[in-house]
C-alpha cells in the first residue's frame, strides 16, 4: 500500500514539470472522479451532492463537493503548486565566448543553487499565443534533457568546498549549445505546440530536473523526487477530496500559485481566490451574507504545506525536543510569531483527525534562534478567517531540485484527508468544539 502510493505521487510529478501541467492534471484527476468545471467568468449552478472545480490562472484550482443535506461549513484544506526554479527571461539566448549559447534566467523562490550544477535540465511552463482573432495559452514541455548548468572545476576554484557565495546571474545560466544553437529555442517551442514563433506573445518558462523519482533505502524505505514541496501535500489533497464522499460539511480543496515567491498574486493564497469561491458558494446555495459568515464559524481549514524532517547529519539545526523523522506521520506546525497558524483548538482537532484515521503525528518547532519561513495558512487567514492548522509531511532537503521523503507519509496524509472531508466542525460555544 506504502509503496504504491508513492509510485503513484512519483508519477504524478514526473508528469508536472510546472505548476500550470500540475494544475492541469489536478484536472484530469477530479473530471476522472465526476467533478464539473466552472470558470469564474460564467454564472455557477450547484446541486446538493455535485462536485466541481475551478481554475485562475492555470496555476491555482478549488474543487469543491457539497453534500447531499444541509451544509453546516466548510472542510478546507490547502496546498501550493509552484517550487523553487530558475524562471527564463524574455530574449533567453546569450553567447558566450563566441563557442557556446547560455539562456538568461533569474531566480524564481528561495532555493538550494549547489544542487542544480552537472544534472540534465529541461524547459516547461506555459506560452500564451495568437491564433487567428484569438490569444490563448497553451502547455509547453520540452520533454528530453536539454540544458545543463556546468560546474567549476575544483582546480579552477580550490576554496570552493569551503565555501562559494552563488552568483545567479554569473554562476547558473544554463548551457543551452553550441554557437549554433543561438536562435533555435523559440522554434522549438514553436513546433511543440504547433504555432509560428511569431505567434509567441508571452512566456511563462521554468527550468525542471530531468532526473526521475526513485524509491531507495536498505528496506525501501525512502523515496526522492522533484518538487516534493508541495507537490506531495497538494496530490493527497486532491486526491483525498476525489475520493471522499461529504456528508455534513462542504469538502473543499485549495491548490494556490506562488507560495515560493510570497502569494501577493491573483492566484496566490493572499489574494480573493478562496474568499471569492466560497462566498459564490453559499450565494448559489442561496444562502444570505449572515449565513456565509456563520458556516465560516463552523470551518476548518489544513494548511498543508511540507515541514522539515530533523537531519541525519545536522541533528543539532532541529529542535531539542520536536524533532520530527521520515515515515513518523503528518507533522504539526507551530511558531510563536503565527508564521504557522497552529494553536490549541487546531492542533488538538488535528490530532483527533489523525486519531480518527489511524495515523501518527508528529509535532515541529524551529530552534528558538533559528527563523523559519510562513506558508499558506496566515495569509489565507487575511482573507478567510478560519480556525486552522499548518501542517506538511517530513522532508529532507527542502527547495533542493531533488528532495527526500519517506514511504509511508503521503498514505498517512490521504488517510487522514480523506477522514477530514467526511467530517466537519461544530461550534456549540466559545470555546467548545465537536467533531462530526
Amino acid at each position: 500500500m506504502f509503496e504504491e502510493t508513492t509510485r503513484q505521487l512519483i508519477s504524478f510529478i514526473d508528469r508536472s514539470p510546472s505548476c500550470y501541467h500540475a494544475v492541469a492534471n489536478f484536472g484530469s484527476i477530479l473530471e476522472g472522479a465526476g467533478f464539473q468545471s466552472l470558470t469564474e467568468g460564467e454564472k455557477w449552478t450547484l446541486t446538493p451532492g455535485g462536485k466541481y472545480y475551478v481554475r485562475r490562472n492555470e496555476s491555482s484550482l478549488i474543487a469543491f463537493a457539497l453534500p447531499m443535506g444541509e451544509p453546516g461549513g466548510f472542510q478546507i484544506a490547502a496546498a501550493h503548486s509552484d517550487s523553487p526554479s530558475f524562471k527564463l527571461k524574455e530574449n533567453p539566448e546569450m553567447d558566450a565566448e563566441h563557442k557556446y549559447t547560455r539562456l538568461n534566467v533569474e531566480k524564481y523562490g528561495g532555493m538550494l543553487m549547489a544542487p542544480w550544477f552537472d544534472r540534465p535540465l529541461s524547459i516547461a511552463g506555459k506560452a500564451v499565443v495568437k491564433d487567428g482573432s484569438r490569444i490563448e495559452s497553451r502547455l509547453v514541455n520540452l520533454d528530453r534533457d536539454l540544458v545543463l548548468i556546468p560546474n567549476l572545476a575544483i582546480h579552477m576554484n580550490r576554496s570552493v568546498n569551503e565555501g562559494y557565495a552563488y552568483d545567479p546571474q554569473q554562476d547558473l545560466l544554463p548551457l543551452f549549445g553550441d554557437a549554433s544553437a543561438k536562435g533555435k529555442l523559440m522554434p522549438m517551442i514553436a513546433r511543440e505546440i504547433n504555432c509560428a514563433p511569431e505567434d509567441i506573445l508571452g512566456t511563462d518558462f521554468f527550468l525542471y530536473n530531468r532526473v526521475p523519482g526513485t524509491i531507495w533505502g536498505a528496506s525501501g524505505e525512502y523515496f526522492s523526487c522533484a518538487r516534493l514541496d508541495d507537490l506531495q501535500c497538494a496530490w493527497s489533497a486532491v486526491t483525498a477530496i476525489s475520493r471522499a464522499t461529504p456528508s455534513k460539511a462542504i469538502a473543499l480543496c485549495a491548490i494556490f500559485d506562488n507560495e515560493e515567491v510570497g502569494s501577493s498574486t491573483k492566484q496566490g493564497v493572499d489574494s480573493t481566490f478562496l474568499a471569492d469561491v466560497t462566498e459564490r458558494i453559499c450565494l448559489c446555495l442561496n444562502k444570505s451574507r449572515e449565513d456565509y459568515f456563520t458556516m465560516l464559524a463552523s470551518s476548518f481549514m489544513i494548511s498543508a504545506d511540507n515541514a522539515h524532517a530533523v537531519h541525519p547529519n545536522k541533528g543539532a539545526c532541529a529542535d531539542p525536543v520536536n524533532r520530527p523523522v521520515l515515515n513518523g506521520g503528518i507533522v504539526l506546525k507551530f511558531n510563536a510569531s503565527q508564521k504557522y497558524c497552529t494553536d490549541a483548538v487546531s492542533a488538538a482537532l488535528f490530532r483527533e483527525l489523525c486519531q480518527r484515521a489511524n495515523v501518527p503525528c508528529q509535532s515541529f518547532f524551529n530552534r528558538s534562534d533559528i527563523a523559519g519561513g510562513s506558508t499558506l495558512g496566515n495569509l489565507s487567514n487575511h482573507h478567510v478567517s478560519l480556525i486552522t492548522a499548518d501542517i506538511g509531511l517530513p522532508q529532507l532537503a527542502m527547495h533542493s531540485p531533488y528532495e527526500t521523503a519517506g514511504i509511508k507519509d503521503t498514505e498517512y496524509l490521504l488517510d487522514a484527508l480523506t477522514v477530514f472531508y467526511e467530517s466537519a466542525l461544530l461550534q456549540e460555544a466559545p470555546g467548545r468544539y465537536a467533531m462530526l
